[in-house]
């Protein structure tokens, strides 16, 4: 416990002990001795066995152990709940004892106090008969409820402890996903009156009969989790392939990932078409691996035939990824996100909604991504000043309802920008570029190449409307 603030320390302490004591003092009488040995038995196993997922980039657990906490408020009231939940301590994983011993307390209170909820609603302990359908329903639910709000609290208030002192993050947590992953323990918690139920029938076989189909599931879960990182991490390899070529765009597939799925969410997409285009986000720029460096990395005028091959990297990209199957509809914003809405955008000048609605999400995501960012003829912008920028081009260069989704979940969740804070050598671009990044020079109505006169120059480091995407021109 010496790892953990002082006052987290003193929180663990108060919930270990307040749990061992209510295991200690029972009572315990009329509950079947065997019963309550073989409900501890099962609830080590179903521990041992829970599914850990990721939520907002931390590790949290599924486990159907809830399941058989439940059934044994209902088989051996509150104390036997108690103990039930309390040998959390013995599951089979690797824990130091401090979280060991915290996990089993808070098993062990929540299911004590829904112990007491389910008797104080007229609840029955023992195994339940026809006869006590469906009045035994609303104490259940209710001591179901009571143990997600005990469960969810004693642990937010550790969190909290955790947590003090420390600095606020880039953004805030999502609550979504963790919302969901309660109402999935609810799931697995209801179950438990089924396995109550159909105890006195069966006896220990009864969670296996119950549970058994969820295990399946389970696994298979457990597999399309390892498929999806597998692709992961293949795609975050071709990123990084990428990114080499140019010091400025180091986790800029990435940002216009994450900047994507901010958008699809936001749109109320579901979660696969949310995975896909951020696939799309990921891959977007994979065509400039067809683009020779020189290019890339050059920060003077490009020549016709420069422009020509920048221009080519949608199509290059898409040939090099068409045969992954999985990506599906990310193959579309890959090959169109340089599409503009008045059909000035490459590679097919399409024209307003013939643009994917893929590829529209990535122009604005990809576009937002380079004007917060750091180039080497300007500092990047402020998010205010980015988001100002793309209205300012909506309709005519951006689809608008994308912009307005970003700008929504931008100010909701907020954006983390790179941490480049100037171009090796200290300077941004030449003494000339410098002396008009605050200009207010018109900007091109064309999409322009890099360099040129001072009027382009200008609007370069000024505006959107001739930047269309990851490579700035």
């Amino acid at each position: 416990m010496r790892a953990l603030p002082g006052g987290a320390r003193v929180y663990v302490g108060i919930i270990v002990v307040s749990a061992v004591a209510i295991v200690l003092i029972g009572p315990y009488s009329g509950i079947d001795l065997g019963t309550l040995v073989l409900m501890v038995v099962l609830f080590v196993v179903a521990e041992s066995i829970s599914t850990h997922v990721l939520v907002d980039d931390e590790k949290a657990g599924i486990s159907p152990s809830s399941a058989v906490a439940l059934a044994a408020v209902v088989l051996v009231g509150p104390a036997g709940a108690a103990v039930v939940g309390f040998a959390c301590c013995l599951a089979l994983r690797r824990q130091i004892l401090v979280k060991r011993a915290f996990n089993g307390a808070q098993y062990a209170l929540a299911a004590y106090t829904a112990g007491h909820v389910y008797l104080l609603l007229g609840g029955t302990v023992g195994v339940p008969g026809q006869s006590d359908f469906p009045e035994i329903v609303f104490p259940y639910v209710a001591a179901v409820l009571t143990h997600t709000l005990i469960n969810s609290l004693l642990i937010g208030l550790l969190m909290w402890g955790l947590g003090a002192g420390r600095a606020a993050g880039p953004r805030p947590r999502r609550w979504r996903p963790l919302l969901a992953l309660e109402v999935t323990s609810i799931g697995y918690q209801m179950l438990g009156l089924a396995i109550a139920a159909v105890w006195g029938a069966v006896g220990i076989v009864a969670p296996l009969l119950i549970l058994l189909p969820l295990f399946i599931a389970r696994w298979t879960f457990g597999q399309q989790i390892a498929e999806a990182r597998a692709h992961e991490a293949t795609l975050a390899t071709l990123c990084q392939a990428v990114e080499t070529k140019d010091y400025y765009t180091r986790g800029h597939c990435m940002r216009v990932a994450e900047g994507a799925a901010m958008i699809a969410a936001e749109l109320g997409m579901s979660a696969e078409r949310v995975q896909k285009i951020r696939y799309a986000g990921m891959l977007h720029d994979i065509g400039k691996l067809g683009v020779p460096t020189k290019v890339i990395q050059k920060t003077g005028k490009l020549t016709d035939d420069e422009y020509a091959a920048i221009k080519l990297h949608p199509t290059r990209g898409y040939e090099i990824v068409r045969e992954i199957s999985f990506l599906d509809e990310a193959l579309a914003g890959i090959r169109h996100h340089h599409e503009r809405l008045d059909g000035r955008g490459y590679p097919m000048g399409l024209v307003g909604m013939e643009i994917p609605e893929s590829a529209r999400i990535i122009s604005v995501a990809d576009v937002f991504d380079c004007l917060t960012s750091t180039r080497s003829y300007r500092k990047a912008w402020s998010v205010e000043e980015a988001i100002a920028e793309l209205r300012r081009c909506a309709g005519t260069q951006f689809d608008p309802k994308m912009v307005e989704a970003l700008v929504r979940a931008v100010s909701r969740e907020g954006w983390q920008t790179p941490d480049i804070a100037e171009p090796p050598g200290g300077h941004y671009g030449s003494t000339e570029d410098t002396e008009l990044e605050g200009s207010n020079a018109p900007t091109s109505a064309e999409p322009a190449k890099r360099g040129g006169d001072e009027a382009t120059k200008a609007a370069e480091s000024t505006s959107a409307g001739v930047v269309t995407g990851g490579q700035d021109r």
